[in-house]
C-alpha cells in the first residue's frame, strides 16, 4: 500500500510542471474551438476556388464543342456526300435526288436550282443556302469580259454536241475550260490504267481538276462506250495484283484478302462496304471494274 502511495507523491517542481501542462492543454482546446471555423472557411474557400477553375475549363470546352459542331464552312453543293448531307440535315431521298442529277453530268448553279433538284423545304434552303459556294465564273458568267475566259465559255445559244469521253483526244480535253496540257495527259494516263471511264463522277477524284473544269467537262462529254474496260477478279487476284488496281493500295488489298478468306469470298457491293479502309464514296464506281 505504501508502495502504491509513493507513486502519487509529487514534489513542488512536479506539481508545477503538471499544472503548466494542464494550462497548455486548455489553451490549445480553446484555440481550436474559436479558430476552427476560420480554418474550415479558408480550406473551403481554397477548394471552391479550385473547383470553380475546373468548372470554368469544362464550360469552355463545352462551348468550344458546341461552336465547332454548329460551324458550317462554305461549300459547293454539287459535291455533297451522303455523310455531308446527313450532317446538314438532308433526308436520304433528297441526297439521292442530287446524286442522280449529278450522275447525268449536270451541276446545280444556284440555290433555286438546288431546291428544284433535291426538293428540300424552303426553311432548310433558307438556312443552308448562305453557305453555298459556286464557282466564280459560274456566278459571274454574264459579266465576264476576259477574252481568254470567253474563248472557253460556251455561248448559251450554242448547241453543244457531247462527245464520248473514252474517245476524247488530248486536244479535245485541252479545249475544256480549266484543263491544260499536263492535266489532259493526266486524264489520258488514268484512262489507260482503267481501260476506260465508267462514270463522269470519276473526274472529281482526279487531283487538279477544278469545279469549273468539271462543269465544262460535263457539258462537253459523257460516257457513250466502255471499250477496253479492264475488270479485275477480286476473289482470285493475289495481294500484289490487287494493290496495282488504281483505286486500291497495298493496305486495302491486304484487308480485301483477309475479308474474302474469312467470309468465303466477296459477293457484291454490300461485302465491299464491310472491308476496312474501302473508300465508300467511290464504291459504286469501283464495283463496275470488279468481277465478283
Amino acid at each position: 500500500m505504501k508502495k502504491i502511495k509513493s507513486y502519487f507523491l509529487f514534489s513542488r517542481e512536479h506539481r508545477s510542471g503538471i499544472f503548466l501542462l494542464f494550462i497548455i492543454l486548455i489553451l490549445v482546446q480553446l484555440g481550436y474551438f474559436f479558430l476552427k471555423d476560420n480554418f474550415i472557411s479558408v480550406n473551403h474557400h481554397s477548394e471552391d476556388k479550385a473547383w470553380l477553375s475546373v468548372q470554368y475549363e469544362i464550360d469552355s470546352l463545352k462551348h468550344a464543342q458546341v461552336t465547332k459542331k454548329d460551324t458550317i464552312y462554305p461549300f459547293n453543293p454539287n459535291y455533297i456526300t451522303d455523310y455531308k448531307g446527313y450532317k446538314l440535315g438532308m433526308s436520304v431521298q433528297e441526297i439521292d435526288r442530287l446524286h442522280a442529277f449529278r450522275k447525268k453530268g449536270k451541276f446545280v448553279n444556284s440555290a433555286e436550282e438546288f431546291q428544284q433538284v433535291t426538293q428540300v423545304s424552303e426553311a432548310f434552303l433558307e438556312k443552308i443556302s448562305p453557305y453555298f459556294k459556286f464557282p466564280y465564273w459560274v456566278k459571274n458568267k454574264m459579266d465576264a469580259t476576259s477574252e481568254k475566259f470567253q474563248k472557253f465559255l460556251p455561248i448559251e445559244k450554242e448547241k453543244i454536241i457531247q462527245k464520248d469521253i473514252n474517245t476524247a483526244t488530248r486536244e479535245d480535253l485541252i479545249a475544256v475550260y480549266g484543263i491544260g496540257e499536263k492535266l489532259a495527259d493526266k486524264i489520258l494516263q488514268e484512262k489507260e490504267k482503267l481501260g476506260c471511264f465508267v462514270s463522269m463522277e470519276q473526274f472529281q477524284y482526279i487531283w487538279g481538276i477544278s469545279p469549273e473544269a468539271l462543269l465544262d467537262l460535263g457539258k462537253r462529254f459523257s460516257i457513250k462506250s466502255q471499250n477496253g474496260l479492264k475488270k479485275i477478279a477480286i476473289n482470285d487476284l493475289s495481294l500484289r495484283e490487287l494493290s496495282k488496281f488504281p483505286y486500291f493500295n497495298y493496305n486495302l488489298a491486304k484487308e480485301i484478302v483477309i475479308y474474302r478468306t474469312m467470309n468465303n469470298g466477296i459477293s457484291g457491293i454490300e461485302d465491299l462496304t464491310k472491308i476496312k479502309g474501302m473508300p465508300n464514296e467511290k464504291i459504286n464506281i469501283i464495283a463496275l471494274y470488279l468481277i465478283f
